[in-house]
C-alpha cells in the first residue's frame, strides 16, 4: 500500500500491491485476445457442421461435427497466441511450448470440460433442432454456449495472471 500526500495534513492510501498482469482488463483486451480464435473456430464449426449435412440431417451428428470443428480451429489459434506470449519469458521453445500447454489447461480446462461434455453439445443440438436452417441453429447454439464458456475462461485467465503464471515466474511479492 502506498500513502500519497496531496496537501499539508491530508494523505490518501492507494492499493498498488496487485501484480502488473492482475490489473482489471477492459473489453478491448478480451476482444483482441479471443476474437481471432472465435473467427477461426466459427468458420471451422460451420464447415464441419454444414459439411456433414451432405450425408445426414441428424441434429446430433451435425452438432458433433460442428463441435469438433470449432474446438480444433479455436485451440489452434490460441495455442499459437499463448506460445507467442510465452516465448519471451521462456528459456527456449521447448519450455515455451510446455508453458503454453500448462496455460491452455489452466485457462480453459474447467470451462472446456463443462463446455465440451455438456453445455455446447446440448445447445448446438437444441439450436439445430429448434431452427429450421442448420446454419442458424449452429450459430444460435454457439453464441449461447460461448457466453457460459467465456464467463468461466475469463475468470481462469484472471487467476493465472494474478498468481504470476503468465509472466514466466512468480515474484516473491506475489508468493507471500
Amino acid at each position: 500500500m502506498t500513502t500519497i500526500a496531496h496537501s499539508p495534513g491530508t494523505t490518501e492510501q492507494t492499493h498498488d500491491d496487485a501484480a502488473p498482469g492482475a490489473r482489471r482488463r477492459g473489453l478491448g483486451f478480451w476482444i483482441t485476445r479471443y476474437l481471432p480464435a472465435e473467427i477461426v473456430g466459427t468458420a471451422a464449426m460451420l464447415i464441419a457442421g454444414l459439411g456433414v449435412t451432405i450425408w445426414t440431417g441428424n441434429a446430433a451428428v451435425i452438432a458433433l461435427a460442428g463441435l469438433l470443428g470449432e474446438t480444433l480451429g479455436f485451440y489452434a489459434v490460441l495455442t499459437i497466441t499463448i506460445f507467442i506470449e510465452q516465448a519471451p519469458v521462456s528459456r527456449n521453445r521447448r519450455v515455451a511450448l510446455g508453458r503454453t500447454m500448462m496455460l491452455l489447461v489452466a485457462e480453459f480446462g474447467v470451462a472446456e470440460i463443462l463446455d465440451t461434455l455438456l453445455i455446447r453439445p446440448a445447445l448446438l443440438m437444441a439450436g439445430v433442432w429448434l431452427l429450421a436452417d442448420p446454419l442458424w441453429g449452429l450459430l444460435a447454439g454457439k453464441v449461447v454456449a460461448d457466453i457460459v464458456f467465456y464467463a468461466i475462461a475469463a475468470g481462469a485467465f484472471t487467476i493465472t495472471a494474478r498468481i504470476g503464471l503468465r509472466g514466466g515466474s512468480r515474484s516473491e511479492e506475489q508468493v507471500s
